[in-house]
């Protein structure tokens, strides 16, 4: 399988709101790396990933309390 980029427009805008998804982002198996853009007005979450899906992703950051949008 190979890596992809996915991209989503979040409500994950401070370095508090990063903090409380880092647990749940850090232990999706096949993310190999994640970065939140708090700066861009979309709040941009980047993950490489390997065999995760982007409703995966959405579902995960849902329970913890954030919204996402696929971009």
């Amino acid at each position: 399988m190979e890596k992809q980029e996915l991209k989503f427009k979040t409500n994950i805008n401070c370095g508090g709101c990063v903090a409380s998804v880092k647990p749940h982002l850090d232990n999706i198996a096949g993310v190999s790396e994640w970065n939140v853009d708090t700066i861009n007005p979309d709040k941009i979450l980047t993950l490489k990933t390997e065999g995760v899906t982007s409703e995966q992703i959405i579902e995960i950051i849902r329970k913890a309390g954030f919204k996402l949008e696929k971009r």
